[in-house]
């Protein structure tokens, strides 16, 4: 089938390797993969470090926070589609936060997350496309809208 090349922004938790084994289960498809700093230190430290040390722990934040949406906001809005891990090890609210921006400007959303996260994100799940459980099935997701090709 015919396919497009498609930029998918990928959101969310960063704290396993998830983005790099669903770039390498999606590595045939005509995809480019955006992503924000997910070096921990680096995105929460940049804003104070770039402009200027912070005593007050909200400022030093905040900094960091409009940084780093230099970066996001961009991305999410050049996105063709959104993908959203959440993991178990920390909320991730800026998850949701990229998530409800998702939804907001109308990019199509496929969220993931483990089963017993069902009830905390119904919100966020209702608004995806598509819910899925791992990054397989994300990979599988996006195989058919690219290429409108279900799984082998």
């Amino acid at each position: 089938m015919n396919s497009m090349h498609w930029n998918v922004y990928l959101a969310g938790e960063i704290h396993t390797d998830w983005r790099s084994e669903l770039k390498q289960a999606a590595a045939d498809l005509p995809i480019t993969f955006l992503e924000p700093v997910t070096d921990h230190a680096s995105s929460d430290d940049c804003g104070a470090r770039i402009l200027g040390g912070e005593s007050d722990p909200f400022w030093h934040d905040r900094k960091g926070a409009g940084v780093n949406a230099i970066r996001t906001r961009p991305m999410i809005e050049r996105a063709d589609a959104v993908v959203v891990k959440f993991g178990d090890k920390y909320r991730q609210w800026n998850a949701a936060f990229d998530a409800g921006m998702a939804a907001a400007l109308g990019k199509p959303l496929i969220v993931v997350h483990p089963d017993e996260f069902r009830h905390a994100l119904k919100e966020v799940d209702a608004a995806a496309c598509a819910v899925a459980s791992d990054v397989n099935q994300v990979a599988e997701v996006l195989r058919y809208v690219v290429c409108g090709e279900l799984p082998r």
